[in-house]
């Protein structure tokens, strides 16, 4: 079993940048790769982005390539989220799951992934 804890969130005003922490304990990271989802108020969940058990592939979503950027450091079992020029309708809890896939595959479907984190709020003001 693999536990998840985020970390990093807050409140940032608009433009200002802030990165996201994933730490897992419990199993090797290396062995899943990893999602990122939010979900905002009165929203329903919603796919950020993915990165696969090596690092090597990351995949976001048409609505938030070039405003978030994910990577990971298996060595610290550890995963990030950088959030690029927030703007205040990123104001979300957002969650890290991890998901058994292949060594290069990931998966936007939140249904793939096994364990979750308890999230991590983040209030962006303009």
């Amino acid at each position: 079993q693999v536990q998840l804890v985020e970390s990093g969130g807050g409140l940032v005003q608009a433009g200002d940048s802030l990165r996201l922490s994933c730490a897992a304990s419990g199993r090797t990271l290396s062995s899943y790769s990893v999602g990122w989802f939010r979900q905002g108020p009165g929203k329903e969940r919603e796919f950020v982005a993915a990165v696969s058990q090596s690092g090597d592939y990351r995949y976001y979503p048409d609505s938030m390539k070039g405003r978030f950027t994910v990577s990971r450091d298996n060595a610290k079992n550890t995963a990030y989220l950088q959030m690029n020029n927030p703007k205040p309708e990123d104001t979300a809890v957002y969650y890290c799951a991890t998901h058994f896939s292949p060594p290069e595959g990931t998966s936007s479907i939140a249904e793939a992934y096994d364990y979750w984190g308890q999230g991590t709020q983040v209030t962006v003001s303009t």
